[in-house]
């Protein structure tokens, strides 16, 4: 594929979108670069993007503008990297700058497809799992917490041809992998968020001092065992984590003591592995910016009510972090003694 044919344009300079690009730039393919940011786009124009982290560091000039309008015309693919609350109001601004072969890949967490769908079209929508880390340093400067890889597929598990035109671009930030079930990994990193960001957010803590304490453990559980319960109901089959190292549906298999003490095992070792990471979703609220709540514990509220299937683990979570976006409730880890959680 020839590079200089395709017309690119990464929508987002945080952490995701800005090694994004800058990870493209470097492989060749001349991104566009959308920072709502002045300060961000101030830096990225004089210095270009500073990555650090498990990628290595280096430096790197980006093409940039501030916003969607200033895009020129003609762009083949956009990969929309905003946050999950942006992703509709941001879908809506590209329209009059789509081509009819126009696609937009999602690089949100949770489950924004649907909702993009909505204002794009489900025809230019591709689905995309960032199974990956990185932080937001300051302006222009980024790290890479962790490797991983991209799952990209067509939201309709259509096979599609456009998929091999997007993977080697995204192969030059991640190792790329094109999936016939696009929304079961999608639904698989969104338990995972909607357990770890979201506990994050209610208790303040780091994952490793999270998951040390046997009720949150237990509620952990319950918000897994919500949420395949709905996956059931609409039909996903839910993928295992990256590299297969959490099936779900094995890992809740079984009622008995033996089976309850494993599950509590694998998650305090997972906390061990992980022991310093911290929720992005407190992240946000730390710099003043809402979570993305509605897209992953409120994803599985809102398909739940759908189905009428009761979810009261999830919906008792969303309520507290409503409340703490809201300044009615203190984040501290003694929100896990709210009523709401008795009996874990």
């Amino acid at each position: 594929m020839d590079k200089t044919d395709l017309k690119i344009a990464v929508i987002g300079a945080g952490a995701i979108g800005g090694v994004t690009a800058a990870f493209m730039q470097k492989g060749g393919w001349d991104p566009i670069l959308v920072c709502k940011h002045a300060e961000i786009l101030a830096q990225v124009k004089k210095n270009g993007i500073r990555i650090t982290g498990t990628r290595g560091s280096f430096s790197i000039p980006v093409n940039a503008v501030q916003s969607i309008a200033d895009l020129p015309a003609g762009i083949d693919i956009f990969f929309l990297a905003t946050k999950a609350n942006d992703c509709v109001a941001s879908s809506g601004a590209l329209l009059p700058v789509f081509r009819k072969e126009s696609i937009l890949v999602s690089l949100q967490n949770g489950i924004c497809e649907d909702a993009i769908a909505e204002v794009v079209g489900r025809g230019r929508v591709i689905g995309c799992v960032v199974g990956w880390g990185a932080t937001h340093i300051g302006p222009g400067e980024l790290e890479v917490t962790s490797a991983g890889e991209f799952i990209i597929g067509n939201i309709d598990h259509q096979p599609d041809d456009r998929l091999a035109r997007i993977k080697p671009i995204l192969d030059a930030v991640q190792p790329t992998r094109i999936s016939s079930n696009i929304l079961g990994e999608l639904y698989s990193k969104l338990i995972i968020n909607a357990c770890i960001n979201t506990l994050g957010v209610i208790t303040g803590a780091s994952l490793g001092k999270l998951l040390a304490v046997r009720k949150i453990r237990g509620v952990f559980i319950a918000i897994m065992r919500e949420a395949l319960a709905v996956a059931d109901a609409i039909g996903i089959k839910v993928e295992p984590t990256a590299a297969g190292k959490l099936d779900y549906y094995r890992f809740l298999a079984g009622s008995g003591p033996f089976q309850q003490v494993k599950r509590h095992l694998i998650i305090r070792a997972i906390g061990l592995k992980y022991r310093r990471v911290k929720s992005s979703s407190l992240q946000s609220l730390e710099r003043g910016r809402p979570t993305e709540i509605d897209f992953l514990n409120g994803y599985i509220c809102a398909r739940a009510a759908e189905r009428h299937i009761p979810v009261p683990v999830n919906r008792a979570v969303v309520a507290m972090v409503k409340e703490i976006e809201d300044g009615r409730r203190r984040i501290s880890l003694a929100n896990i003694d709210d009523r709401v959680f008795a009996g874990f």
